[in-house]
């Protein structure tokens, strides 16, 4: 566990209908609501910004919303898709902070500090991250940043969508005074409840509880946690996954390109880099992965696995220019851009013996 001076929490921008609007972008203009069905038991996953001004919301029951929003088109998650974006956006954000942990499939913690001395250089590190996911991806983020995760991830729902809040050091309580206790992490439905009956309705109240009221209100070690997230204590760190289990290599055009010949020349370009990284670390790869971008942003990917892990560039190179063919003979067009990936990464290497 890593505790870095700064920390960013960024948050993908309604993410789910996000997805939704670049891969078919006739829905930008409309109110948008993935989840369940309207007309059964549905819920809410998430709704574009556009749905959000009838008042929708996650979690809402999907039926509420149609009565909120009659004309808002419906849509059932995708998640496989969503995971193809989301694992992108990653590997774009790890480009630029190297530690990451990732809390779900649209947000994570980013240790700054590593890659910024100071909270003047955080904040360009912030805007290279918003900007760089922008780029390619086209979706958009928010970030938080502060010497904490608590205070990160209140600092980033500030200025949705795209917005980049920072709080400096001195200034955590005071940042977290004037919010609604309920956007305090950790403050659930019956806490809230519980301080909202004594008139505690600010994150700032909270933390001016005194012991014993705080003893009775929320018993336990809960109430001292909660109160000292709410003075913008938290000592917790980033929770860093044990292993890389993918490297990735991608390139986005200046300008579309269709031409076959150039599309397997840029594949086995970035072949031979993957199979540089896989052999510097003492690793094979079992899956080798390419990815498409067409004109329209959508992403399709195709994969295959071996029975025996590889390290060998142009093996890499041959299977993801294959991999490209079957993508296009899918789906054909022009590319904006394209990667190749792979994973089922082993550390150690496995030699194969000659045939006799």
């Amino acid at each position: 566990m890593a505790v870095p001076g700064i920390v960013a929490h960024l948050d993908l921008d309604a993410f789910f209908a996000a997805v939704e609007e670049l891969e078919n972008p006739a829905l930008c203009d409309q109110p948008l609501v993935v989840g369940g069905d309207p007309h059964g038991r549905g819920v809410v996953a998430t709704a574009n910004y556009a749905a959000r001004r009838f008042g929708i919301h996650s979690a809402m029951s999907a039926a509420e919303a149609l009565r909120r929003c009659p004309h808002a088109v419906f849509a059932r998650p995708r998640h496989a898709l969503y995971r193809e974006y989301s694992r992108n956006v990653w590997e774009i954000v790890r480009g630029i902070v190297p530690t990451v942990e990732q809390t779900g499939i649209d947000e994570g913690y980013l240790d700054v500090g590593e890659v910024a001395a100071d909270f003047l250089e955080a904040r360009v590190v912030a805007e290279a991250v918003r900007t760089s996911v922008r780029a390619a991806t086209s979706l958009t983020c928010s970030l938080g940043v502060a010497p904490c995760k608590v205070v990160a991830k209140v600092a980033s729902d500030v200025r949705k969508p795209g917005g980049i809040v920072v709080v400096v050091p001195g200034q955590e309580a005071r940042f977290l005074a004037p919010f609604d206790v309920r956007r305090l992490p950790g403050v659930g439905p019956k806490a809230e409840a519980r301080l909202q009956a004594v008139g505690v309705e600010t994150i700032g109240s909270l933390a001016a509880l005194a012991d014993d009221e705080l003893r009775r209100l929320l018993p336990g070690s809960v109430g001292a946690i909660l109160r000292d997230r709410a003075r913008g204590i938290d000592p917790s760190g980033l929770e860093l996954a044990a292993e890389r289990i993918s490297i990735s290599v991608e390139n986005t055009f200046d300008r579309d390109v269709s031409d076959r010949e150039r599309l397997h020349d840029e594949l086995r370009s970035m072949a031979a880099e993957v199979a540089a990284t896989l052999q510097a670390r003492g690793q094979t790869a079992r899956t080798v992965t390419t990815k498409l971008r067409y004109a329209d942003f959508s992403i399709r990917s195709r994969s295959t696995s071996l029975s025996v892990g590889i390290d060998d560039p142009h093996e890499i190179g041959r299977l993801a220019c294959r991999l490209l063919d079957r993508g296009l003979r899918d789906r054909p067009g022009a590319l904006r851009l394209v990667g190749v990936g792979v994973s089922g990464l082993a550390a150690y290497r496995q030699l194969a013996l000659d045939a006799v």
